[in-house]
């Protein structure tokens, strides 16, 4: 009987060692793998920018990477405020004029079931609607804590990523028990990837606010291109995503008195505007990345089962990695075909 080599049973046991460190790592740690994607995009993008400061400006290489955090960062921030503020004129309109809405919002509901014969405010509906209400404003407020503390982390990682990118890249790609050629096909694929979710995510708020657009002309919305600009912001947000901008425009609405426009508004945003966005996240990735639209499909699925919301950007990567070491498995270690 001929026996197992002890370099072989020496090399499994080494790797059943790093497999189970790593899966215990990866569990406890499973919080940060959002961060590190979100940081590693990033840095790709900010890569040839550091270079440029770095090796044409003659820039110190901490001074650059704190240009391009800082700068990046101020430029999110003046994003989201800008949308906050342009949200929240319109919704102090909103509250100042409470009492009026839930008056037509009554009215809207009495409309339908005296035109249906249905039933929709009695004790338990309300009581529903309420327990609705406060879970998912737990949600969004937990949502919110958990975005900020990622935002942080992110930031941390990408400091050493900027400030020790070329050494963590180096060292990286020569751990990789590849070949020289399946290595460089890693990097280029890992680039592409990186690349097609950055240009991709603006390019799908942009449609989105295009579908927006359409509906504010056709009724007349005040402020149309205003109310585009926040629709493009809040289709690129994994969270709530374009609700963000029709649902509060259709409670506006609904507070002036205008309970057709904000019914339409509201069935529109959710049916169409809620339709595209799903349908651009498929082909608009297909196209800049040659991503196929299943990829994405699951990797959305993937991704909010791991990451909550903002899997949305990330699941996406997930599934193309995995494909990805399946091809690099594929070129390393399938022997070619022999055949006739």
């Amino acid at each position: 009987m001929q026996s197992i080599p002890s370099h072989t049973i020496r090399q499994v046991l080494l790797m059943g060692l790093i497999f189970a460190l790593f899966a215990v790592i990866f569990w406890n740690l499973s919080f940060f793998i959002p961060a590190l994607l979100g940081a590693y995009t990033l840095y790709v993008l900010m890569r040839k920018p550091l270079e440029w400061l770095i090796d044409r400006r003659k820039w110190p290489k901490k001074i650059a990477a704190a240009t391009l955090l800082l700068s990046s960062f101020i430029l999110l921030l003046l994003l989201i405020n800008g949308m906050i503020s342009l949200v929240g004129k319109r919704v102090l309109t909103l509250f100042k004029n409470s009492e009026t809405l839930l008056h037509n919002i009554e009215h809207v509901v009495r409309k339908i079931e005296n035109q249906y014969g249905i039933s929709l405010i009695n004790p338990e509906n309300t009581k529903t609607v309420s327990d609705w209400s406060v879970h998912q404003v737990q949600g969004v407020l937990s949502a919110t804590v958990n975005g900020l503390a990622l935002l942080l982390v992110v930031y941390f990682i990408l400091w050493f990523m900027l400030t020790e990118g070329r050494k963590m890249e180096k060292s990286f790609f020569d751990w990789m028990p590849l070949q020289h050629e399946n290595v460089s096909y890693v990097r280029k694929k890992l680039n592409n990837m990186v690349w097609g979710n950055a240009l991709g995510i603006p390019l799908m708020g942009l449609v989105q606010g295009l579908a927006g657009l359409l509906i504010y002309w056709i009724l007349e919305v005040p402020d149309p291109w205003l109310w585009f600009f926040i629709t493009c912001i809040a289709g690129m947000m994994p969270l709530m995503g374009a609700s963000l901008a029709y649902v509060p425009l259709a409670l506006i609405l609904l507070a002036e008195g205008a309970e057709t426009k904000a019914l339409v508004l509201f069935v529109y945003g959710f049916i169409v505007v809620g339709s595209i966005d799903n349908i651009a996240r498929m082909w608009v990735l297909k196209a800049i990345n040659e991503t196929h639209p299943l990829i994405t499909l699951f990797g959305v699925i993937v991704g909010l089962q791991l990451f909550g919301f903002i899997g949305f950007v990330f699941g996406p990567i997930l599934i193309e990695l995995f494909i990805l070491l399946l091809q690099v498995y594929h070129k390393e270690f399938h022997p070619p075909w022999a055949g006739s």
